[in-house]
C-alpha cells in the first residue's frame, strides 16, 4: 500500500499569535489614514459650499452644476431657490445647492 498512498506526517507545532497590541496599532493608523485622506478633504468640501450660498446676493454671476452661467436675478433666505437671468427675458428659478462656483464680475459678457 505504501507504493500507491505516502505517509502521513504529524503537522509542525503552529507559530505563535501575536499580541493584540499589534492589531490595535494597526486600526489606528487605519483610522488615521481614512479621516486625513477621506473624511478630512470631503468635509472642507462641504464647509466652503455652504459658505458660498449663503454669500450669494444679487447680481453675482453664478455657475450651476448643470453647466449653465447667468446672472442672480432674486434671493430668498427663508427658501433654498434663487432666480437666475440667462438672457433679457430668460429666468430660471435654480435651487442653491444646485450652484458650483460664483465668477468674476464681467464672466457673461466675454462668453
Amino acid at each position: 500500500m505504501s507504493l500507491f498512498i505516502s505517509n502521513a506526517h504529524a503537522a509542525a507545532a503552529p507559530a505563535q499569535q501575536g499580541g493584540g497590541m499589534e492589531m490595535i496599532i494597526m486600526l489606528l493608523v487605519f483610522g488615521l489614514v481614512f479621516y486625513f485622506m477621506i473624511y478630512r478633504p470631503q468635509a472642507k468640501r462641504v464647509k466652503e459650499h455652504k459658505s458660498l450660498m449663503s454669500e450669494l446676493s444679487k447680481g453675482d454671476e453664478v455657475l450651476t452644476q448643470g453647466g449653465i452661467v447667468g446672472k442672480i436675478v432674486k434671493v430668498t433666505d427663508e427658501k433654498d431657490f434663487v432666480v437666475v437671468s440667462l438672457a433679457e427675458n430668460t429666468e430660471v428659478t435654480v435651487q442653491k445647492s444646485a450652484i458650483s462656483a460664483v465668477l468674476p464680475k464681467g464672466t457673461m459678457k466675454n462668453l
